[in-house]
């Protein structure tokens, strides 16, 4: 018996190629086993796709992260206590013990990320390691020991998600719960810029404790600046800009009858975004735009930039000054005294970063209350990781990026091709908005970075190893590779099993003209069959001609009425032909 939690693995056990060759030949020989036996086999099916995979576990996650707030932590464990933080450390170890045998290992092949994410987990130890080199305050300490667990989180979901996703179409459905948890968080966003109140104070669950005092409202210039279930507007703001290409990518390939649905996910997250009045999500806005507006064809452009402009339109007639502030924000970049605190960081940065270049003091140890709040992450990991650490968060974004595009390049269907820009769209906003707030600060921000990294990945692994494969499973559903009992074990991605093909319905007889000459058979010896042609028509079973037997055999299938139409029209061209002959 297995835990509801680890899943068995798919296609690699001791009996998965005999089964397989056995699957095979039935289907070489195009025959079908009894109802008895066919019943277990579509039962043993239905069992394999009710069986919890890594999909279904990042889809847990995507809840708690999106709808739980962040605020609220397991009260020990400070800012590394989130639910989505505990669980993320939970796929972790998921995925490490899948690693102790070859049969459940998910490992299979190649995949870079794994080698970018390994880089970036030793960075932080060996800047784990040096900050004991010297005496530090407890505080800093507990932070330290509060990185390597939030490090460890972030390694889990990505590598998860890179090696876990068995599918393109699992990995669409991940992406549509992405992007409705988003709307989720968008619609309380929504609620509490208009009425003021504070959504996630009503969401605590019992037993987890807030991790610091947060203002129930923000306000700037008047407006309510919401926050939903995120620890600060800023996050919310760039949370939603980092969805908003994976909902465009659902509203341009909706399948029929969904078409309403993605239209008001789309419309919730372009509604929320301006109502955070963050000018790092404005500008991801921008960022998401020039990376998918060359890609879609000179329609869409046009339909997009009409939205925009009747969107804007219609924001200001219903919150009158909003777009006149965000203007305001973007405009005066470099005069406010936003950007001027920006810029006063870089002396002290420089300062620190002299001081230990390399490896720096340990991730989360610049603590805000101590020193002071660093509105860049990647100034901030230049303190806490030294130059190492830099690189290796900026290998990140450049491996989630060339594997977007790598897919994009690797895949022939055209929707697969769009997803895999929208991916990169998503890990350009991401780059970009790190460098405008403390966002490993923030976790649903930084989760969601790394989830996201997993995802373009898994569709860079898939799109090689399909590339005419799409996103929703358009062919008859084949039987997934059989099961076998070892508890702990990841999905690894199946083989396409080969559609059983019907000699039926694919091939049609090629028949002989009635009137052709042929010569006489003759009597093969010892065995008394007749082989050769002759002058006649050819016989089947009974003295029936095979011409005649032939039509009949069609016409049986195409329907009784046909079949009717076609006997009758038999006979009367065999007596014409006969009557020529005469």
């Amino acid at each position: 018996m297995t835990s509801p939690l680890f899943v068995p693995p798919t296609g690699h056990g001791p009996d998965a190629d005999r089964d397989g060759a056995e699957r095979d030949g039935a289907e070489r020989d195009g025959t079908e086993r009894d109802g008895t036996e066919r019943g277990s086999v579509d039962r043993r099916a239905r069992a394999a796709n009710g069986r919890i995979d890594p999909v279904t576990v990042l889809s847990v996650f995507v809840a708690i992260l999106m709808l739980l707030p962040s605020r609220y932590v397991v009260g020990p464990l400070g800012g590394a206590g989130t639910p989505a933080g505990l669980m993320a450390v939970a796929c972790l170890l998921w995925y490490l013990s899948a690693l102790i045998t070859p049969n459940t290992t998910p490992v299979r092949g190649r995949q870079p990320l794994r080698t970018v994410v390994m880089f970036f987990v030793v960075s932080v130890l060996a800047s784990y390691a040096v900050m004991h080199v010297e005496p530090r305050a407890a505080l800093e300490v507990n932070a330290a020991d509060r990185g390597l667990i939030l490090t460890a989180g972030w390694a889990g979901l990505a590598l998860l998600a890179a090696d876990g996703i068995p599918r393109l179409e699992r990995l669409e459905v991940l992406r549509h719960r992405l992007v409705t948890g988003g709307s989720v968080v968008a619609t309380l966003g929504l609620l509490q810029f208009f009425t003021g109140i504070d959504i996630a104070g009503y969401l605590a669950v019992p037993g987890l404790t807030a991790n610091a005092d947060f203002s129930s409202v923000l306000r700037r210039d008047e407006f309510n600046r919401p926050m939903a279930t995120a620890t600060h507007p800023i996050e919310l703001g760039v949370v939603l800009t980092m969805l908003l290409p994976l909902a465009v990518h659902g509203l341009l390939h909706a399948r029929p009858g969904t078409v309403w649905r993605h239209r008001l996910q789309v419309f919730l997250l372009l509604a929320t975004i301006p109502m955070t009045v963050s000018r790092s999500a404005i500008l991801g806005m921008v960022v998401a735009a020039v990376v998918m507006v060359p890609v879609w064809p000179g329609k869409v452009r046009v339909v997009a930039l009409m939205v925009l402009g009747c969107g804007t339109v219609a924001m200001q007639a219903v919150v009158p000054g909003l777009m006149g502030t965000i203007r305001n924000l973007v405009t005066s970049i470099g005069n406010d005294s936003s950007t001027t605190a920006r810029t006063d960081d870089y002396g002290a940065v420089l300062a620190s970063v002299t001081h230990q270049p390399w490896f720096g003091r340990g991730l989360g140890t610049y603590l805000p209350q101590t020193y002071r709040i660093l509105d860049n992450q990647y100034l901030g990991t230049a303190i806490e990781t030294g130059l190492v650490g830099v690189a290796a968060l900026l290998t990140l974004f450049a491996a989630g990026w060339l594997l977007a595009r790598g897919a994009r390049r690797a895949s022939t269907n055209p929707e697969v091709r769009h997803l895999a820009q929208c991916f990169a769209a998503t890990v350009a906003v991401a780059a970009f908005s790190f460098g405008t707030f403390d966002a490993m600060s923030f976790p649903m921000v930084t989760n969601l970075t790394f989830l996201v990294l997993g995802c373009c990945a898994a569709l860079w692994r898939l799109a090689r190893e399909d590339p005419a494969a799409g996103l929703s499973a358009t062919a008859a559903p084949g039987i997934e590779p059989r099961l076998t009992e070892t508890p702990g074990s990841l999905p690894t991605t199946p083989v396409r099993p080969r559609i059983a093909s019907s000699a039926e319905g694919q091939y049609w007889p090629k028949t002989e003209p009635e009137n052709e000459p042929h010569t006489e058979p003759h009597t093969e010896p010892h065995t008394g069959l007749r082989t050769g042609s002759h002058t006649g028509p050819h016989t089947g079973p009974a003295g029936v001609p095979e011409g005649e037997l032939q039509r009949t055999r069609r016409a049986a299938r195409r329907g009784p009425r046909r079949s009717a139409q076609r006997t009758t029209r038999g006979p009367a061209k065999q007596r014409e032909g006969r009557h020529r002959k005469a």
